[in-house]
């Protein structure tokens, strides 16, 4: 078989359960990328099996149905009532003064440029304002102080692929985990930076990435509690539900998770106040998301 990078292939050892495009090729194997989850394998190369375009469009037309059942629940539960309810004018003097929602700044770090651009899409058509960049898990720990002062995030992402070995070790030892240890120290390092978990969220980790690890090191949400692969686009829900939840509120955790594709099994995480601000009056040079909340 004439392999090439980009090539979509499943693995016959897995009975082909998830895609994969094909990163990196040697003489006998393969490193791999997962094409929805945030995965990343070694693979013989007699193990794999090049996908067809039909098989392709089928598995896609599946994933984006689950993907757009997310984007629905999100927008229905919250997305609305942030906007409608939170910002509704509560007495008469106040419906002809126009009111402006601040959304927080989203810095967003990803070890996979094409799920970055999938995740920058889905930001902006949830309305958030995001600073995306494609940076190495491995260079994270030592760029992220450099980012974060140039653009001086409200909440921090840190993604990309990550996976566990049984044989490097057991499911406690972070050793055993691909890149666990890049996420852990990136967040201890965004820590440095700003410690309240309250004027900085973070989420952190990637597929079966050391849960416990990223929240000790300070993650207000990290993945995977239990080992599983995470979508590529789950950060972006859990960013999206502390942007839009009210600065006097708490993040309801349980809220979070049922929104992102995997649930409570691939994403978890700790109490935190909301970001989402209203004010007034609504000036054109301010920077905001939307305009006027009885308009809506």
């Amino acid at each position: 078989m004439n392999w090439q990078i980009g090539d979509i292939v499943t693995r016959h050892s897995y009975e082909h359960d998830l895609l994969f495009r094909v990163q990196k090729i040697s003489k006998e194997h393969a490193i791999l990328f997962g094409e929805d989850f945030r995965l990343k394998v070694d693979a013989p190369l007699d193990d794999l099996k090049k996908v067809t375009e039909s098989d392709h469009f089928l598995r896609r037309k599946e994933m984006k149905q689950n993907e757009d059942l997310s984007y629905r629940m999100f927008h229905q539960d919250y997305y609305l009532r942030s906007f409608r309810d939170y910002a509704q004018p509560t007495h008469e003097k106040e419906q002809n003064i126009s009111q402006f929602r601040l959304c927080p700044k989203v810095l967003h770090i990803d070890g996979d440029s094409l799920f970055l651009k999938k995740c920058i899409q889905l930001y902006k058509r949830l309305g958030l304002q995001v600073h995306g960049m494609y940076v190495e898990e491995s260079e994270m720990p030592e760029k992220i102080k450099e980012l974060m002062e140039k653009v001086q995030p409200d909440i921090l992402v840190i993604t990309g692929h990550d996976s566990y070995s049984k044989q490097k070790g057991d499911e406690k030892d972070i050793r055993a985990y691909r890149n666990s240890k890049y996420f852990v120290e990136a967040v201890r390092e965004a820590r440095r930076f700003q410690p309240s978990l309250d004027q900085l969220v973070i989420f952190a980790g990637a597929c079966q990435s050391h849960f416990e690890s990223l929240i000790k090191a300070g993650a207000n949400f990290a993945s995977s509690p239990t080992r599983i692969n995470i979508h590529a686009l789950d950060p972006v829900y859990v960013v999206a539900k502390a942007g839009y939840t009210p600065f006097m509120e708490k993040v309801n955790i349980y809220d979070v998770v049922s929104k992102t594709i995997t649930r409570e099994k691939g994403i978890g995480g700790i109490e935190t106040r909301g970001l989402f601000r209203v004010g007034l009056p609504y000036m054109k040079e301010l920077p905001i998301t939307n305009e006027k909340s009885k308009d809506e």
